[in-house]
């Protein structure tokens, strides 16, 4: 299951990539995707959502972030690769 937002800036809807690939609507089952909606999501049906036939515009997967903590050479292939020194401790930005 992946979840997303689709459709204009501002007024997107919530949908799901099923197992197939296809974008499906879950707007008549969840307001919007928010932690509290993740179980009755999970308990769907989702060969029953409706199909999103067109082409969208996708947005943030989930609605009201407050805040993004990235974690910056979190692995020791990430830190070679960035041809950088292996970090001691965890560097937060």
């Amino acid at each position: 299951m992946k979840l997303c937002r689709y459709g204009a800036a501002g007024a997107e809807k919530p949908g799901l990539i099923d197992a197939e690939g296809r974008l499906r609507d879950l707007s008549t089952a969840v307001a919007d995707i928010a932690v509290d909606a993740i179980d009755r999501i999970r308990s769907l049906d989702h060969a029953t959502l409706p199909l999103v036939e067109s082409e969208q515009r996708y947005g943030v997967p989930v609605s009201g972030i407050g805040k993004i903590v990235a974690i910056g050479l979190n692995y020791r292939d990430h830190a070679i690769e960035s041809n950088l020194p292996i970090p001691t401790e965890p560097v937060y930005s």
